[in-house]
């Protein structure tokens, strides 16, 4: 089993910056996609970005802003986020995918708890 436990969300102005981390533990994640997703109120949930051994993948929404990283010796991935805007308001969740290459919220196996990102205008 993984266990996954986000940190580094909070309130935040538009066009700040917040840097979110996710570490895992019960077992390395190395081998695993890593990746981060996000639900407004009222919103189903939305792939953010996503980490393999080697490519990352961003919603179209936030390339050029957010940036996804993985630590595989301290068994972490980070979610950098700039520019913030106040649509970026969501409840952020860190995945992980046994899968290699996963398609979508469904083929990941293991969720986090999740950390509240608000960003006022």
């Amino acid at each position: 089993q993984v266990q996954l436990v986000e940190s580094g969300g909070g309130l935040v102005q538009a066009g700040g910056s917040l840097r979110l981390s996710c570490a895992a533990s019960g077992r390395s994640v190395s081998s695993y996609a890593l990746g981060w997703f996000r639900q407004a109120p009222g919103k189903e949930r939305d792939f953010v970005a996503a980490i393999t051994w080697s490519n990352t993948y961003y919603a179209d929404s936030v390339k050029g802003r957010f940036t996804i990283s993985r630590d595989n010796a301290k068994n972490t991935v980070v979610l950098q986020m700039n520019s913030l805007k106040p649509e970026d308001t969501a409840v952020y969740y860190c995945a992980a995918s046994t899968r290699p290459w996963p398609k979508g919220w469904r083929e990941y196996e293991y969720w986090g708890q999740g950390t509240q990102v608000t960003v006022s205008s």
